[in-house]
């Protein structure tokens, strides 16, 4: 049974989200995949996450789909602009996201990540 506490927040297809997901199996980490490219990122999500982590940690300023942005919404980006844009963009999300019952990790950081072993 999948501990839906646990949540990794990703895209299947991403490097890291797979590398990820391999080391999270390999501890033996039980959580529920949700793939934001195929099932979206919701208000409801976009809210909890824009919350939960600063934006300067949650949008992925590095990307492609960043540098395919506007200047007007590049430079106009704030709290309220941003769950507009997660919603529209869910590649501008950082990967992965891990929500677990003690808070957030934004990233790949394999000492975080061991910390959620069983």
């Amino acid at each position: 049974m999948t501990d839906k506490a646990t949540t990794l927040y990703g895209i299947a297809n991403c490097d890291t989200v797979k590398k990820t997901r391999k080391f999270l199996d390999a501890l033996g980490v039980e959580y529920f995949f949700h793939d934001y490219k195929k099932a979206g990122l919701e208000s409801d999500i976009a809210a909890t996450l824009i919350a939960a982590v600063p934006l300067e940690s949650l949008i992925n300023k590095r990307g492609t789909t960043w540098r395919k942005l506007t200047p007007e919404q590049q430079n106009n980006l704030s709290l309220d602009s941003a769950a507009e844009l997660i919603m529209a963009n869910p590649s501008v999300v950082r990967r992965p996201i891990i929500r677990h019952s003690k808070g957030w990790i934004v990233g790949y950081d394999e000492a975080q990540l061991q910390a959620l072993a069983p």
